[in-house]
């Protein structure tokens, strides 16, 4: 009789909260939120199990890590993970002192102890790539460990350090984002959200990520309503159209008497457009 397929978990682990899909031991079981040891491509790691791992989930993750779930983390696991973080200080300053006698263009940005001790991890800000190879060697005789350099954005650099937002919560890149969308200045313009930077701006910087979370929904909005400039014929009259109030989906309408009235586009019942010839024709918008 065929054994039944092990089960496989939905894992986020280490400083940049990667997720993998992680095999658990036979006839174990583990629910949601809890503390495991995990083992990655890098090493051993601590982690947090999300949810089962699913066709649905897989679906979500961009080529997530293989891995093996080891056991729950216990009280030995969570005191290792004190004591290694306790000497991340000093290993920041003792790469950051290499660095600058190398010369090397690279800022230094944070540290990250894998808990087997076997790895120690350097995230670092740099305009070009940098040769590092001599900086490896010297770090890894000075610490006695394996040492891994990783090039990171600016964007990185906030999930990493950052804590809260301008909004009062914490982070969506230390938190739920597992990848940085991109974020236009249209999405902005589309929202009506102020133009000053220092104010659509995030932590790193660049523009806010939540600016992204309902563009779609304000793009299908804008695409249902009569362009600005568009003659409509309305239940309440004719005119033109002055504005759009995407989320209430309403224009305002100027009528030949400059008065101004707000419309549902329930209440549109044709728009006015020119085709190619230049003639004016009207076409339902229902």
């Amino acid at each position: 009789m065929d054994q039944p397929a092990a089960r496989q978990y939905v894992v986020r682990y280490g400083a940049m909260r990667n997720l993998g899909e992680f095999v658990a031991p036979d006839g174990v079981t583990f629910s949601r939120d809890t503390s495991v040891v995990v083992r990655t491509d890098r090493g051993v790691e601590l982690g947090e199990v999300l949810c089962e791992a699913t066709e649905r989930t897989h679906s979500f993750l961009k080529e997530p890590i293989q891995g093996r779930l080891l056991r729950v983390a216990n009280d030995d696991d969570r005191s290792q993970r004190v004591s290694l973080e306790e000497t991340t200080g000093h290993e920041f300053e003792t790469c950051r002192r290499h660095i600058a006698a190398m010369g090397l263009s690279m800022n230094l940005v944070d540290v990250e102890h894998l808990l087997g001790g076997e790895r120690v991890v350097f995230y670092f800000l740099a305009d070009n790539r940098v040769d590092f190879r001599e900086l490896v060697k010297t770090l890894a005789k000075e610490l006695h460990t394996r040492i891994e350099m990783r090039q990171i954005g600016v964007r990185d650099e906030t999930k990493l350090l950052a804590d809260y937002g301008d909004c009062g919560l914490p982070t969506c890149c230390n938190t739920h984002l597992t990848a940085m969308p991109p974020v236009s200045m249209r999405m902005a313009k589309l929202q009506k959200a102020t133009l000053d930077p220092s104010k659509i701006s995030g932590r790193c910087g660049r523009l806010k990520c939540c600016l992204r979370y309902e563009s779609d929904h304000y793009e299908e909005s804008a695409r249902e309503l009569p362009q600005v400039g568009a003659r409509v014929v309305t239940r309440h009259g004719t005119g033109r159209v002055l504005s759009q109030i995407l989320l209430a989906r309403r224009v305002i309408v100027e009528d030949d008497e400059s008065r101004r009235f707000a419309v549902d586009v329930e209440e549109i019942v044709t728009v006015v457009t020119k085709n190619g010839n230049g003639k004016t024709e009207r076409e339902n918008s229902n």
